[in-house]
């Protein structure tokens, strides 16, 4: 009976420039370098980390001091609210066992509807989360041209949008491409075309009437207080209209978070401007402040909720944008320009 051969060890082979293997019994200890993944090159890593910084989607540490002090006033508040419910439901049975059942029963009910809008919170979290991630991997696998990793995101993008009918034939498309011989970075343009650019006209719509309604707000409104809050709640629903466009579909926690990140991606980009000039703003809102003060006011109010928009769009977006450039206020506002002219 013959004994078990010993397992053998992994061996690399080189091939030298006539294609002949030179090394035929060198272990991967000794030749380290002959047997290695493909790494990404510091250009790749850069223009990706740029990018996320950009969209203010970078991961954070784990454990933080801040995190840690949120986490301890959240504790001590539900440990107060619970020392008070309780308190709360004694009383009531103290002085009617039907006024203890039902406290008991508004309790149990107010838990169940908490609960339900956690649930409703976290799922709108996540999915951000997962969108942000999404636009982060098509970013890369574009790059380094990966026709698996594009097969892959482009369905995983598709799934998105399952349950929007207005998508069917985007997908459908996007769906059929990604089973045929396709380069990464072609079927991801593909999928831009089809899939998202339709969904960026619709943002561009919106961003367009929230800018219209602002600088004519603005224009005739008789109060600055009345103004400030005008725009400021066009521009949170511009960008949670942004959102559930691009699938996010946000509560107030997701909310809270896409409007950091695009207060972030402003921030970075500073005074920049996104696809046109600044100085052509800048004396456009000039001519129009020489016509009339409430019209250089509603002009440049609705500059800015324009480019909170673009931001939104930006931050919202679900991969980058690689056919086309990104658009900017003269394209979607277009009117701010031509009405202060006239």
């Amino acid at each position: 009976m013959t004994q078990d051969a010993p397992a053998r060890r992994p061996r690399a082979f080189r091939l030298d420039p006539d294609g002949a293997p030179a090394t035929t019994h060198a272990t991967i200890e000794e030749q380290p370098d002959a047997y290695e993944l493909e790494t990404a090159t510091p250009e790749t890593e850069n223009a990706v980390t740029e990018y996320a910084q950009a969209r203010g989607i970078i991961a954070r540490r784990f454990l933080s001091w801040g995190g840690v002090l949120g986490t301890a006033i959240t504790g001590l508040i539900t440990l107060a609210l619970g020392l008070w419910f309780n308190t709360l439901i004694d009383d009531l049975f103290a002085r009617s066992l039907t006024l203890g059942w039902v406290g008991v029963a508004l309790l149990a009910l107010a838990v169940l509807a908490l609960g339900v809008l956690l649930g409703r919170e976290i799922a709108g979290v996540l999915r951000q989360r997962h969108i942000a991630k999404l636009h982060a991997a098509l970013t890369e696998a574009r790059i380094k041209d990966d026709r698996d990793a594009a097969r892959s995101l482009v369905s995983d993008l598709a799934s998105l949008y399952t349950k929007r009918p207005e998508t069917a034939q985007g997908r459908s498309v996007v769906l059929r491409t990604a089973r045929e011989i396709v380069d990464g970075r072609d079927l991801i343009d593909i999928a831009e075309r089809s899939l998202i650019h339709p969904l960026d006209e619709q943002v561009q719509r919106e961003i367009a009437n929230a800018a219209k309604r602002v600088s004519v707000v603005t224009a005739i409104s008789p109060r600055a207080l009345l103004d400030v809050l005008f725009v400021v709640a066009q521009a949170i629903r511009l960008v949670r209209r942004t959102a559930e466009i691009y699938g996010g579909r946000p509560g107030l926690l997701g909310f809270l978070r896409i409007a950091k990140s695009v207060g972030a991606h402003l921030a970075v980009t500073g005074g920049m401007a996104v696809g046109d000039s600044l100085v052509q703003q800048l004396l456009g809102h000039g001519i129009a402040a020489k016509l009339s003060a409430r019209l250089g006011e509603g002009v440049l109010n609705g500059l800015l909720t324009a480019r909170v928009g673009l931001s939104a769009m930006a931050v919202c977006r679900p991969m980058p944008f690689s056919v086309d450039d990104p658009p900017g206020v003269g394209d979607v506002a277009p009117f701010l320009f031509s009405a202060k002219k006239d």
